[in-house]
């Protein structure tokens, strides 16, 4: 038996595995002293990415959402290779998924969504002084269209529920903070 703050693991068991998610079932005995199940999604750590350029325009992208069976707007994302610095995994999400390059980036913090179910982590980046990669030929596997908006635009569309994935939210509203901050 192993405790987890006031529950207490009796015994856990990976119920499915693949190289991105984990879903675990712990047998637990919960806070009150009665018996039950709790299920956790590991799912590795990850990367989000919001290039800003000198106009203060963001460059989001619109692509279908495979789990929510839709099209979203939503930042720059993806998996950290293992081993790799999450700074040269913002960078290369950013290259492999809209060509872009950039010059000066700003680590604003991170994300940790879902967190009764799941130990996700996503760390936030402002990519800014962009230029584009002359060498992009884009990922037929991820097919994507660039969404190239002002910035408050996309604040705007935040809190009119516009743009609702909450990273995307989070990585909008804090970049237009931080600028704000910098008087930029």
């Amino acid at each position: 038996m192993k405790k987890n703050g006031p529950w207490t693991i009796k015994d856990s068991e990976v119920k499915y595995e693949n190289p991105w998610i984990k879903v675990r079932e712990d047998r637990v005995i919960r806070p009150d002293g009665t018996d039950g199940i709790y299920g956790t999604v590991h799912i590795s750590a990850g990367v989000s990415v919001l290039p800003v350029d000198s106009d203060g325009f963001a460059y989001l992208i619109n692509e279908f959402a495979y789990a929510q069976g839709d099209y979203e707007i939503s930042v720059v994302s993806g998996a950290r290779d293992e081993g790799e610095e999450f700074l040269a995994a913002a960078q290369r999400e950013l290259r492999e998924e809209l060509g872009i390059l950039a010059e000066t980036w700003t680590a604003l913090g991170k994300d940790k969504p879902l967190t009764s179910y799941t130990d996700a982590s996503n760390h936030l980046f402002l990519a800014q002084g962009i230029t584009a990669d002359d060498t992009f030929l884009g990922d037929l596997n991820e097919p994507m269209t660039l969404y190239k908006i002002p910035l408050a635009d996309a604040v705007s569309m935040v809190m009119n529920n516009e743009i609702t994935g909450e990273v995307t939210a989070l990585l909008i509203l804090k970049t237009h903070l931080f600028l704000n901050s910098k008087g930029v």
